[in-house]
């Protein structure tokens, strides 16, 4: 089953996607609605996809982003500091940052250029999303509160990223202004039929820029399952339905940083207004965005030097 969000004469709604329709739920049922009840109701007349504006499928309450894919960080790490090979912590347990959950933006949007940004890029991942609560998960039992999968695009502004980071902290602004969700979610259930003899989902992912392929991967070339993902995540936490887990960024071409670190130049060059970008996984589907003008930085002035005085003095 696939489910949407999306608007559709000046009204939100959510619903049921069936070939090129979308049965739409009662008014003010969302899909996370549907998540949390673990039932669908009943649904309206058709409407045509090619009618509505696709939304994201769900407004997560907290997004996880993971480092699932070795490749990616063998190839990002040599662009930003030209240093080779992977850290023994990534073998250790699948990192992740904590995300935005207000910048998530539909399959077809337009994309604003970040604030200050010179070299915007895209990051092709997958999504997981959650159905039950729960804590300390086994990856077993995590597979059970894996409510279904959508594509994810985190979109990175690599210049403001790679200098905000040298603090010690993981990304801020340099990931703060949009993740694609979308174009739909599709139930866990589904993609069954795709798992390889290890237990991952083997589903092929391409990455186009203007209409030129970029990148190829599976992503059964996860170093974790999304199960285990879910589990790290669980660990001394709570995860809750309509949570969003990203795979991380797949490799060979994935997002155009791992491409300049083993190029060793910007070729191809940062997306610039007018770029469209277009990322699709099998069984699940397309998602289509462009680059549009964004607006320009509010000034913040430099951090005052350090204070000396002590309390008493």
């Amino acid at each position: 089953m696939r489910l949407a969000a999306f608007a559709h004469g000046g009204v939100i709604r959510s619903g049921v996607v069936d070939g090129d329709v979308l049965l739409p739920f009662p008014p003010g049922a969302t899909v996370l609605d549907v998540i949390r009840a673990g039932s669908v109701p009943e649904t309206g007349p058709a409407v045509p996809l090619a009618e509505v504006r696709l939304l994201p499928p769900v407004e997560p309450p907290t997004v996880r982003d993971f480092v699932a894919f070795e490749e990616h960080v063998e190839g990002v790490r040599r662009s930003v500091d030209n240093t080779a090979g992977v850290p023994d912590a990534w073998y250790d347990a699948p990192t992740f940052y904590f995300g935005n959950p207000y910048a998530m933006i539909g399959a077809h949007d337009d994309v604003p250029m970040p604030p200050g940004c010179q070299a915007l890029d895209f990051e092709l991942e997958v999504a997981a999303v959650i159905g039950r609560e729960g804590a300390d998960l086994t990856p077993e039992q995590a597979r059970d509160h894996i409510y279904g999968y959508t594509v994810f695009n985190d979109w990175s502004a690599r210049d403001l990223q790679s200098r905000e980071m040298r603090v010690g902290l993981g990304p801020c602004k340099g990931k703060d202004s949009a993740t694609t969700l979308g174009p739909w979610l599709v139930t866990a259930d589904e993609l069954e039929p795709y798992r390889d003899g290890d237990g991952f989902l083997r589903l092929a992912l391409t990455a186009e820029v203007n209409g030129e392929v970029v990148g190829r991967d599976l992503l059964s070339n996860m170093g974790w399952r999304f199960e285990d993902l879910v589990a790290y995540a669980s660990r001394g936490a709570r995860v809750r339905p309509g949570d969003v887990l990203g795979s991380g960024t797949c490799g060979n071409g994935g997002c155009l940083a791992e491409l300049w670190g083993l190029r060793g130049r910007q070729d191809p060059p940062p997306l610039r207004p007018g770029d469209t970008v277009t990322l699709t996984v099998e069984g699940i589907g397309t998602v289509s965005n462009t680059v549009v003008p964004g607006a320009a930085p509010r000034p913040i002035p430099r951090a005052r030097p350090r204070p000396r005085t002590r309390p008493g003095e």
